[in-house]
């Protein structure tokens, strides 16, 4: 049995370091030039992102808050890539001043350049709006055919924009943004979208030196793409337009790099009868594993210490929260859990930190496995911990 406080997420060392080498290879195989960010709304585990930095790799933002979490952890401000619409102008401003790479994405963001020194040249990129619908139909999720972010070579907004950044004498618009989240992840889809951005950048005329591909790739799994199927498809993509010995290449890999390198461990905390099957609490939530509430299955393995017991028909293992369809699956015909059993979920470093919410039960501990040891690199909030952010003499 595994002796932990749970619930806790497990950082697996040995496999996040492999997933940071084998995408930083893949991408060096194919693009000469080439930077590797981080994206960090995927997991903003200082742990990993120190993980990152140590290994040359960049942070990707998309807000003011990951921005300052960034610098903190020790990210110079010239490695940094600073995307999305939540970008505060002192951030905004900043960064440019200093060498980010940032993309534009909205209209206000245009209206800042205006307050930047006019005796300096300063770069920035832009992001194209991805319209699937027309792209790649069937590579597009139910209702997000187009996109919300960036603008759209479609109609003038891409041309208007365009026009208004390079109106300022002091500014360069050297790179395009053009991540795209997709239904299939498939690597097809990535080739068409690099097509895609060659025929915007030739009828714009646009001197381009960088290209923000983004993410969204399927991490280190059995039976799904691999890195290098993904990036000789972009390479081919952005070969029909651009000489990819003279153009940096950007990825934002968050999902490639962390979900295949956290578990999730729980204990069984209550066993009853109801109706005719047994329901197994446990101290974890669904809040924990799914925080989108989508999975219909997860990997998980049961730790039992003495799984001699009976054979019952239907288990169905559920969270600790007050929620009645805080549901997590479905045994059937196994030997009943039992108080202190354990079950350890795979693959769960995705999304689940930093999107599960504060509710009953504050954030848990996170354990480092390193050669079979244990480490706890994040204590448990408690109560005390919540209440102290609270600055009031009320």
């Amino acid at each position: 049995m595994i002796n932990l406080e749970t619930p806790a997420f497990i950082v697996k060392k040995e496999v996040l370091q492999n997933s940071i080498d084998l995408i930083q290879s893949s991408l060096d195989k194919y693009f000469p030039k080439n930077v590797f960010s981080y994206s960090l709304k995927t997991n903003s585990l200082p742990y990993i992102l120190k993980k990152i930095k140590s290994a040359g790799g960049y942070a990707e933002v998309v807000s003011s808050d990951e921005y300052e979490l960034a610098r903190l952890v020790g990210f110079d401000i010239n490695n940094i890539v600073y995307n999305g619409l939540l970008k505060s102008k002192s951030t905004f401003l900043e960064s440019i001043e200093k060498g980010a790479i940032v993309n534009i994405d909205s209209q206000r963001e245009i209206d800042w350049l205006d307050d930047l020194p006019k005796n300096k040249s300063f770069s920035v990129g832009i992001r194209i709006n991805i319209d699937l619908d027309i792209i790649s139909p069937k590579d597009a999720k139910v209702d997000e055919g187009y996109s919300r972010f960036g603008f759209s070579p479609e109609n003038k907004d891409f041309k208007n924009a365009v026009s208004r950044i390079t109106s300022h004498s002091n500014i360069n618009l050297i790179g395009v943004h053009v991540h795209r989240t997709t239904l299939s992840r498939s690597v097809d889809v990535y080739e068409k979208i690099a097509l895609y951005v060659g025929e915007v950048v030739k009828e714009y005329c646009l001197n381009i030196q960088y290209i923000d591909i983004g993410g969204g790739f399927y991490g280190i799994m059995d039976d799904k793409p691999t890195f290098d199927e993904y990036f000789d498809s972009i390479s081919k993509g952005l070969s029909s337009t651009f000489d990819l010995n003279e153009v940096l290449i950007i990825i934002e890999p968050g999902n490639a790099i962390v979900a295949s390198a956290l578990d999730f461990i729980s204990s069984v905390i209550d066993v009853k009868k109801i109706k005719d099957f047994h329901v197994i609490t446990t101290d974890g939530s669904r809040n924990d594993l799914d925080p989108f509430y989508k999975k219909s299955a997860y990997f998980h393995t049961i730790i039992a210490s003495n799984p001699s017991g009976s054979i019952v028909p239907l288990q169905v293992v559920a969270g600790g929260t007050c929620l009645e369809y805080d549901k997590i699956f479905e045994l059937e015909d196994t030997n009943l859990l039992k108080l202190g059993d354990l079950i350890k979920y795979k693959s769960v470093g995705a999304y689940t930190m930093t999107l599960s919410p504060l509710f009953i039960r504050y954030f848990p501990n996170i354990y480092l496995e390193d050669n079979g040891e244990y480490i706890l690199i994040r204590k448990k909030w408690s109560a005390a911990d919540f209440y102290s952010i609270y600055n009031t003499s009320e």
